[in-house]
Parts: C-alpha cells; sequence; structure tokens
C-alpha cells in the first residue's frame, strides 16, 4: 500500500507539472486514478480507500495549496463510492468503465465543492466541459488500471 502510495503521489505531482490542455479550472488526466482503480480491484475497497486517503492529502501538502484538499477529497470520495459496486460486477475486462464512471463522479464532487466554496452555482456552467474530460480521461486512467490488473493477474497464474 505504501509503494502504490508513493506512486499515486509522484504521478499526482508529475501531473502538477504539465501545462493544463485547456484553460478551465478542473480539467486534467488525473493520472493517480489508475491506482486507485488498480487497488480498488487487486487489494480491495478498503485499501483503496486507504491509498485514496492518502495520496489526497499528502498531494494537497505538497502542493501547498490545501484548497485543493477539499476538491480532491469530494471528488476522490465520490469516485470510490461510485466504483464500490462497479466492483463487485465488472470483469477484468471491463474495469476501464470503472475509469470512466470513477472521473464522472470525481467531476460532480469537484462541482460541488466548488459551488459551496464560492457560493454560487454559476460554477456548474463548466460541469459539462469536466464531464466530457472526465469521460476521455478515465477511459485512458481506467484502460491503464486495467492492463496493470490484468498483467498483474497473468504473473499470479
Amino acid at each position: 500500500m505504501a509503494l502504490l502510495t508513493a506512486v499515486a503521489l509522484i504521478l499526482f505531482t508529475v501531473e502538477a507539472q504539465i501545462p493544463p490542455p485547456v484553460p478551465i479550472p478542473g480539467i486534467k488526466l488525473g493520472l493517480a486514478n489508475i491506482i486507485t482503480v488498480y487497488a480498488m480491484f487487486a487489494l480491495g475497497p478498503l485499501d483503496a480507500l486507504c491509498i485514496l486517503l492518502a495520496r489526497v492529502l499528502l498531494g494537497s501538502m505538497f502542493s501547498g495549496a490545501m484548497i485543493t484538499l477539499l476538491y480532491s477529497l469530494s471528488g476522490g470520495l465520490l469516485c470510490w463510492l461510485v466504483m464500490l459496486p462497479l466492483r463487485r460486477i465488472l470483469t477484468k475486462q471491463q474495469i476501464w468503465v470503472c475509469g470512466v464512471l470513477g472521473a464522472v463522479a470525481h467531476n460532480i464532487g469537484q462541482t460541488l465543492a466548488a459551488i459551496a466554496v464560492f457560493r454560487t452555482l454559476a460554477v456548474a456552467a463548466y460541469f459539462p466541459l469536466l464531464v466530457l474530460s472526465g469521460i476521455l480521461a478515465g477511459l485512458f486512467t481506467g484502460l491503464c488500471a486495467q492492463f496493470v490488473v490484468n498483467r498483474a493477474h497473468l504473473r499470479e497464474l
């Protein structure tokens, strides 16, 4: 779990150095979510939650912007809650679905946090673009997690 947390933090830190693809707050690849999805399927929900919480807390501390804690935590927890039941019904060839739905849930959580922080529904205007970017980014991170889960499974055999 410590190794996965460290990898997630590295991915988070590296991604923070990449300029955003578009000038819209909240749009990014979410590479650290590869680790969350992998942990959910390879280790289980409690371990995935611990890794997620450690990554969010430490990532916020390392970035120096504690407001990111609120956005990352709200998005990450909602993502985890969506992945929880999916873990039971998806096969190892459908893990990518968790990436997509988890990313959209993350965007919902972030949008709700932004509405609470700014006390206005105006920030919800970004939501359609966040969902679109979440679908694309979630597909990528979900496919990456699926590859790692399936690759690790082959080594166990």
